[in-house]
């Protein structure tokens, strides 16, 4: 480990602390009334009203919620990918067919996640992507996003990077996790696009 990441790890942990704990005091009514909001102003977005396929996520907890964006999308007739967890951390992805097309999926040592039940895809289908929804706990002025610390889209970012394919790259937040900065390591990689419940922000 360098000694640019070994610095940096530390200060990303008590960030992430920080914004896990703001969401963890949002009602239910709070996260549904701004994933509401946050599915219109998504759609409105040009790569993503344009996209053929879009990588996507479901929202779990107190994240910025996805499903209400997942179904309009679903019934525009995108083709929207989720991810599914592998064993050491990278993702597979499945086609999302609808409501009740998800399965709870316990993986060793994290909550249940939400998955496609469909066939896998193979962990390069990220690349067919027009657009990815990454998720993350803040961004910053210049686009810099905070993960949630797996690995798992740092890797899907490498992937797209490796195969020379530039999709837009989304995030979904909250009004308050938008920042001047987060802390950076060499192998992130700004997104194009924060969308919070007051509007979008574009970087570069």
């Amino acid at each position: 480990m360098n000694h640019a990441t070994s610095g940096t790890e530390p200060g990303k942990r008590m960030l992430r602390r920080g914004f896990v704990s703001v969401r963890s005091r949002l009602t239910e009514d709070d996260v549904r009334e701004a994933a509401a909001v946050l599915a219109d102003r998504a759609l409105e977005l040009p790569e993503l009203s344009g996209a053929r396929t879009v990588a996507a996520y479901v929202s779990m907890g107190r994240e910025p919620g996805t499903r209400a964006l997942l179904d309009a999308l679903h019934a525009r007739a995108v083709r929207v990918l989720l991810p599914v967890l592998l064993a050491d951390n990278d993702l597979d992805w499945g086609a999302y067919g609808g409501e009740g097309s998800l399965v709870g999926v316990r993986h060793p040592g994290k909550i249940e996640l939400l998955e496609p039940a469909g066939a896998r895809l193979g962990p390069d289908a990220v690349l067919e992507a027009d657009a990815v929804l990454l998720p993350g706990l803040a961004v910053d002025a210049r686009g810099m996003r905070l993960g949630r610390g797996g690995g798992s889209y740092d890797r899907v970012l490498a992937r797209l990077e490796r195969a020379g394919v530039n999709p837009a790259l989304v995030v979904l937040l909250y009004d308050s996790e938008v920042v001047e900065r987060v802390p950076e390591e060499s192998h992130d990689r700004p997104v194009h696009a924060v969308v919070t419940p007051s509007g979008v922000r574009r970087f570069r």
